[in-house]
């Protein structure tokens, strides 16, 4: 796919930039892809770069994902969270899954109007055909100890209690922008005429 690039005029003429560069300059990630290790390999690298320019000025991550892999989208939670930098993450089409985890861990957590978030329990993708028990034990202990990470954080960002989200996480829980703000999960509403909806 072709990128598109935007006319700048600069001491030495006018330069075609390439939108993402642009939009970069702006402080601007976007994770529109599935979370897997060259998508957060690229968020990370993003982040470090924009850290390094200004540790004070907050950086946005427009996220419209539906997960991926658990691990690679741990990795990015963690350093953000670690971060001087102020995240603000927005949520601009589906929030799911791991994209979940990673749009709460903005310190501000926007979502349009139309939105939606959705949490659940990590699954496998094992299989357990040929493996001996002490195998599938080994896995179903490290898939409840991810279960555990992944509640903790809910529960913590959101402000929800433990028993709350086991409840919710048991299946897929879908959450409109409204109903996200109501359990904590993201802090305002984008609107158009510039009202807006916050967690109070």
């Amino acid at each position: 796919m072709m990128t598109p690039s935007i006319l700048k005029e600069t001491s030495r003429g006018i330069t075609a930039i390439e939108m993402n560069d642009s939009l970069l300059e702006q402080r601007k990630i976007f994770l529109t892809e599935e979370v897997n290790v060259e998508t957060m390999t690229s968020v990370l690298k993003q982040l470090m770069y924009l850290e390094e320019k200004d540790p004070s000025e907050e950086i946005t991550i427009y996220i419209n994902s539906r997960g991926g892999e658990v691990i690679n989208g741990l990795a990015v939670y963690d350093y953000i969270r670690d971060m001087q930098t102020p995240v603000r993450t927005v949520c601009t089409g589906i929030a799911a899954s791991m994209g979940a985890i990673l749009f709460l861990a903005g310190d501000k957590r926007e979502m349009l109007p139309h939105t939606r978030v959705m949490i659940h329990d990590p699954s496998t993708c094992g299989r357990y055909d040929g493996q001996k028990p002490a195998e599938v034990k080994e896995q179903l202990e490290s898939l409840m100890n991810i279960r555990k990470i992944l509640c903790d954080i809910i529960a913590d960002r959101s402000g929800m209690s433990m028993k709350t989200v086991r409840s919710k996480t048991q299946k897929d829980t879908w959450f409109t922008a409204e109903q996200a703000i109501e359990n904590g999960i993201a802090t305002k509403i984008i609107r158009n005429n510039n009202k807006e909806v916050k967690n109070d």
